[in-house]
């Protein structure tokens, strides 16, 4: 594909309909629901992280409000009006707003504003569009977009139908990410695409940019040793060894593994952190109720259980209070390694039997 005709995948598989919409499921039925029982609300107000598809189902909702009504006319864009705040937010922007939406529309029965980044609006902006939202026509559909809700003023919230956007699953952008490889032919093994689904921390624009990034880097061929390194990403072999040593009490190559780490390149506090997350998730799989917020594939998810079995859960609790503790006191450390290596001295010490307390000798 020549670069005049390339793309990136955030906007080459941006939704555009209902069914392609990636972990929003109850969001997004409870808008078709609203539509199609024409109890549409005068406005709405999309709230979560960014990336999660907050303005992608306003538009999408937008465009769906007046189909629903008459299904013979499809293009609908000039009853769709869209503002980014972030760049638009004075008085005089909400003004022509207020202007625009006394006037009705041309086709179909509802003119949708979206304002994205609404939070970025100035207090005089914000009641200035106060008025309008107290009595407005009604033809008028308003759809706010914010990542943060804080920042809204309380008159605003309370005239807003709040919908709060969660951050999609790894598993969800993981198969979405598969679904985008299958089509672009490239080669991606399904645990390289977890990794990169984790890095995103549950916002899939992000995981999209990422994996744009990864096409090139492997030249079409992602495997998981490839975006480990790329990314600077701990191996999670790194932790599943660290809980080996801890069950054979071996001081020596926990020590030996962490200078590994650091040789690398890799920062204590970042081990330290991984490793605490390592030991939540073997706790998780103590019990059948709890592994379902165990979120990784199914390979890795074998392993967890395997180990889980070989470390009580009283050892894995103590091994995170000792890693809590390490990470507050971490950047206090003057000596760093030293203090991460303490941390692990007495993790391996946890399931030790050989030590007998000795019997305290009178003066």
């Amino acid at each position: 594909m020549s670069s005049e005709n390339y793309i990136v995948s955030a906007l080459k598989y941006r939704p555009t309909d209902w069914d392609a919409v990636v972990g929003q499921k109850t969001i997004t039925d409870t808008l078709k629901q609203a539509i199609s029982s024409g109890q549409l609300a005068q406005a709405y107000l999309f709230c979560g992280p960014r990336g999660v598809g907050k303005t992608t189902i306003a538009r999408i909702f937008a465009k769906s409000i007046n189909q629903s009504i008459d299904a013979d006319i499809q293009d609908y864009s000039y009853n769709i009006f869209e503002l980014d705040a972030a760049s638009n937010n004075s008085v005089d922007d909400i003004r022509n707003i207020s202007d625009q939406v006394r006037i009705p529309p041309q086709i179909g029965e509802y003119k949708v504003h979206i304002i994205d980044e609404v939070h970025m609006l100035s207090q005089s902006a914000f009641n200035a569009f106060l008025k309008t939202l107290e009595e407005p026509p009604k033809h008028a559909v308003f759809i706010l977009a914010t990542t943060e809700k804080h920042k809204i003023i309380p008159t605003i919230l309370s005239r807003c139908q709040v919908y709060d956007f969660a951050r999609i699953t790894i598993q969800d952008i993981a198969d979405h990410l598969k679904m985008i490889a299958d089509k672009e032919n490239v080669k991606a093994e399904y645990e390289a695409l977890m990794v990169i689904a984790e890095k995103a921390d549950g916002a899939l624009r992000d995981a999209l940019s990422v994996f744009d990034q990864m096409v090139n880097f492997c030249n079409k061929n992602i495997t998981y040793k490839e975006v480990v390194k790329n990314l600077n990403i701990l191996d999670h072999q790194y932790f599943f060894k660290t809980s080996d040593f801890f069950t054979s009490n071996d001081i020596h190559a926990s020590l030996l593994l962490f200078n590994d780490i650091l040789s690398n390149g890799f920062d204590g506090q970042l081990f330290l952190n991984g490793l605490g997350n390592h030991l939540r998730n073997l706790l998780v799989c103590k019990d059948a109720s709890t592994l379902s917020l165990l979120d990784c594939s199914d390979a890795v998810k074998e392993k967890y259980l395997e180990q889980s079995k070989l470390l009580s859960s009283k050892v894995i609790i103590d091994a995170i209070t000792i890693i809590g503790s390490a990470d507050v006191n971490y950047k206090q450390s003057k000596n760093k390694r030293l203090h991460v290596e303490l941390a692990l001295m007495k993790m391996c010490s946890l399931t030790s039997s050989t030590e007998k307390k000795k019997p305290l000798i009178s003066p």
